[in-house]
């Protein structure tokens, strides 16, 4: 089977690895991989311009391509060199990871019918808020699920909405990039917890991601306000809620138990989780559904969540979006919003040890089954197999 996945993400050389898990699979298989040429991560206003580069791994091979938008997922479009490209390799499945209203996915689809490819067309999407489209975006989405072969979903929500906008075919949901087994790993760090001042008997609360109001600090730390138990809470990350947050800890008298660290590399972030007693991801839904468009904010996956439970760290996570999917039955789950809820978590976390063994051991257990870079390239591999057959 050969399989040409295209997607900005990639030019990240670390996103490539469940793909690289895909073409391990099996000796026919072989992945190409289409990423721009040059991209802008942080969008139109960024100053960072990065040119991704070939390379290729066994029957893994990543591919500049000449683009015409170097900065919006949904406008980026690829130039002649990937009808050679299309033309050399002649794909089975082509997946494009830009959503269901790109027009990379439409400049797939026609390419695919005029070159007499054949191939079955999939897009992948993270997109889990309900929406409305005007027209000409609308009249691309339409062009775009009328050529669809299959859709790989980030979320529930989205594989939902998806269905609710006439979508019949097959589907599959899982996150776009798995968690790297060999990197998390339960592993102690008697150094790094000296040097951060976490003693035996602290209660080792975590948080890793951007101190934003959707990440529901300020509910984590009313939970920690009112919790008559000793604690200490360490947070990976940055962002604009850092100043208030450090003023309602002092207003609230328990400063000297935050442990704020900015900058970490992300193969140095397992070190910083396997110092946690618990890891909670208090995300919190912030949209807002009007007639023309939708504004804010659902958690679409919770990446880090998985991080923690291959680290055997409990996890705690509200129920927005697809965290209560993510945790099912691994970890323990509360309504987003209540501090209340979630101190009674933490509060059972401290209390019972053998509960947070138990916790520990089934989020090892559901990440090596699940969301490993392998689980997922299995997984994707069954679906394309379906697709095929189909």
């Amino acid at each position: 089977m050969r399989v040409l996945v295209a997607s900005h993400t990639y030019i990240v050389d670390l996103n490539c690895q469940k793909l690289q898990a895909l073409a391990d699979l099996h000796e026919d298989i072989e992945v190409t991989i289409v990423v721009p040429r040059q991209w802008r991560p942080g969008g139109v206003n960024s100053a960072k311009l990065v040119k991704s580069r070939p390379w290729q791994s066994g029957r893994l091979r990543v591919v500049p391509v000449s683009n015409f938008s170097q900065n919006n997922q949904g406008l980026l479009c690829f130039g002649l060199d990937l009808v050679r490209l299309l033309r050399e390799f002649k794909p089975d499945v082509i997946q494009v990871e830009q959503g269901s209203k790109a027009v990379a996915y439409s400049q797939f689809i026609t390419l695919n019918r005029l070159l007499g490819l054949k191939a079955k067309l999939l897009f992948f999407t993270w997109w889990n808020l309900p929406y409305t489209l005007k027209f000409p975006v609308s009249l691309i989405e339409v062009y775009n699920l009328a050529h669809t072969s299959g859709i790989v979903v980030g979320n529930q929500d989205g594989a939902d909405i998806l269905r609710q906008r006439g979508y019949s075919g097959p589907m599959a949901v899982m996150p776009q990039l798995g968690v790297n087994e060999q990197l998390f790993v339960p592993q102690a760090q008697p150094e790094l917890q000296q040097s951060l001042g976490i003693n035996e008997s602290d209660f080792v609360v975590g948080f890793v991601g951007r101190f934003v109001a959707e990440k529901g600090l300020l509910t984590l730390f009313e939970a920690l306000r009112g919790l008559e138990r000793p604690w200490k809470f360490l947070a990976l990350g940055r962002g604009p809620l850092r100043e208030e947050l450090l003023s309602k800890a002092t207003a609230a008298g328990f400063q000297e138990r935050l442990i704020l660290v900015e900058s970490v590399p992300h193969d140095a972030v397992p070190r910083y989780i396997n110092l946690m007693h618990t890891l909670v991801l208090p995300s919190q839904t912030t949209y807002t559904f009007e007639t023309l468009t939708a504004q804010g904010w659902k958690e679409q996956f919770g990446h880090v969540l998985i991080e923690a439970m291959a680290c055997r760290v409990p996890v705690v996570g509200s129920d927005s979006g697809e965290i209560p999917h993510v945790i099912a039955e691994a970890g323990l789950t509360f309504p987003e919003g209540k501090a209340e809820a979630l101190r009674e978590c933490l509060a059972r976390l401290i209390d019972q040890p053998q509960l947070r063994q138990e916790l520990a051991d089934r989020g090892l257990q559901r990440v090596l089954a699940h969301y490993t870079n392998r689980a997922l390239a299995k997984q994707l591999l069954e679906f394309y197999q379906k697709v095929v057959s189909a």
